[in-house]
Order: structure tokens, then C-alpha cells, then sequence
């Protein structure tokens, strides 16, 4: 296997899906790509806002995140390529994963609706990815 993508957000599914890829990536000697997707929020059809911001902060908080959450993870053996996509989350890991062997993803992000088995993300991935997908279990 050469290439392995993980989506990660924070959440606790996201980070339980890096802590399984990164496995994975050790046991087949594959290179890591880390995919976090961050986008403004939307601000309620306003066309101004009140509060000024700067595309850069967004970024910058992202790639932070990444550098995070990688820490709380051994990497050791395993080739890892951070990726921060200004793009929607399931875009964004439906490109990463082209040419990819395996594409990797939790259960649930940081939406709303937390009784649903799957979250947006996670089931838009599973129906468009161009590879096979694993979704780990929150808490397995």
C-alpha cells in the first residue's frame, strides 16, 4: 500500500480515525496524508459583518490544529504529509483521496445532529470516494 488519507477535525471521531490510520500507515509502510478542510462560517445571508476577519487567522488556526493534533499521536515510522485545504471537509478528502489506497474517516465530525450513525462528512465520503474507505467507531 502506498498512500493513506485521514480526515481529521478535532472531534474525538476524527482523532480516533488518525490514531487507526496512523497504524495502518506503520503496518503497510504507507505514506500518511492528514487532511484538514477549514471555510469560513456561514453569517446568516448578512452581506457585512460586524466583526472583521482575515482569511490568513482561519488558515493559520487550522494548520495550529493540525500541528495538534499530530502531537497527541506517534508518528514514529511513518511518513506523514500535513494537508490544509481551504475547501469543504468531504471535497476536499474526496480529492485528497484520488489515487489514494485507502481513505480514512470517523463517524461523526463537529455537526450538530449527533444521534446519526454517520455523520455528513463521513457518508459523503463513503458514496463518492475514488478508493475504499474505513469509518472508525467512535470509541472502538
Amino acid at each position: 500500500m502506498g498512500r493513506i488519507v485521514v480526515g481529521v477535525d478535532g472531534s474525538d471521531g476524527s482523532c480516533q480515525a488518525l490514531a487507526w490510520a496512523v497504524e495502518e500507515a506503520r503496518l503497510r509502510d504507507a505514506r500518511l496524508d492528514v487532511v484538514h478542510a477549514w471555510h469560513e462560517p456561514y453569517v446568516g445571508g448578512y452581506p457585512y459583518t460586524l466583526v472583521s476577519y482575515d482569511p490568513r487567522d482561519w488558515e493559520a488556526s487550522a494548520r495550529q490544529l493540525l500541528h495538534e493534533l499530530l502531537a497527541e499521536v506517534d508518528t514514529g515510522g511513518v511518513t506523514v504529509e500535513r494537508i490544509v485545504v481551504h475547501d469543504l471537509a468531504a471535497r476536499a478528502l474526496i480529492e485528497a483521496a484520488k489515487g489514494a489506497d485507502l481513505v480514512v474517516v470517523g463517524t461523526r465530525g463537529r455537526g450538530g445532529f449527533s444521534g446519526l450513525l454517520l455523520g455528513s462528512v463521513s457518508s459523503h465520503v463513503v458514496h463518492h470516494a475514488p478508493c475504499p474507505t474505513v469509518v472508525v467507531r467512535n470509541g472502538e
